[in-house]
């Protein structure tokens, strides 16, 4: 990747010129046999159309702090991402009632209400799918992202000093995030090519770092495993197998 990336957005942009075609994120949901895989072309135009819809739609600017109320799941890691293209800072499992926008998964949407501003919900429903009703106080993401546009340029520039992620009770910004991505990456021993299997949650920096940042840092990929218990033992050999996996955090 380049030395000169300093946000997270900058690291996929980079990633995108390397090799598009090549995986970045594969996700398994156990739990459903949902198994998804995602080039990096493919996520940085998810991003994209989300970075739209958090710009335009729901009018999201450099400051503005977003209540993310999701699991590890691929929809997450593309919000991350969108939120780093537009400069709004990630409060990971944060209040939504001090957040100016909060995104909420099926298990909080009811906790997502006390936000007083803009509320996406997601199914997190194999495929992407909707809602079979928009849940009362929600847009649906899976209705408004798809007419959004394939391409994303922020209406002004994002600071990479300024605060991209909160997790932890930890504040960072997009550069301090780069930086402790690539460490973690370093310490991982991911280089390019490398694949990571994590099974870890998007509740804490040691997860978000395994299951996102650092293999991005290092030009890898992720296999992101939710509800990993279901394939014990052998199950997990041959995944490990099959994916090609060369590094895991479990």
């Amino acid at each position: 990747m380049n030395a000169s990336d300093r946000t997270p957005a900058d690291l996929l942009r980079s990633a995108l010129a390397a090799d598009p075609a090549r995986p970045l994120v594969t996700f398994y949901d156990d739990a459903t046999g949902e198994r998804v895989e995602l080039s990096v072309a493919t996520f940085a135009n998810w991003v994209a159309k989300t970075a739209n819809l958090l710009q335009g739609e729901l009018s999201a600017a450099p400051g503005d702090r977003l209540a993310l109320l999701l699991p590890a799941h691929w929809q997450t890691a593309v919000w991350l991402l969108a939120c780093s293209s537009v400069g709004v800072t990630v409060e990971v499992g944060g209040d939504p009632a001090d957040a100016d926008l909060v995104v909420a998964g099926p298990d909080t949407l009811e906790a997502g209400l006390a936000c007083s501003g803009e509320r996406i919900a997601l199914s997190l429903a194999p495929l992407g799918r909707r809602f079979p009703a928009v849940p009362a106080g929600y847009a649906d993401y899976a209705v408004e992202v798809p007419s959004q546009g394939d391409r994303f340029a922020p209406f002004v520039p994002v600071d990479p000093d300024a605060p991209a992620l909160v997790v932890d009770g930890t504040e960072r910004s997009g550069a301090q995030l780069v930086e402790q991505a690539r460490a973690d990456a370093e310490a991982l021993g991911l280089t390019p090519g490398a694949r990571l299997l994590s099974g870890l949650g998007y509740g804490d920096w040691t997860g978000l770092s395994a299951g996102l940042y650092a293999p991005l840092a290092a030009g890898g990929s992720v296999v992101l495993c939710r509800n990993l218990e279901q394939p014990a033992g052998e199950g997990l050999d041959k995944r490990v197998e099959s994916e090609r996996v060369t590094h895991r955090a479990l």
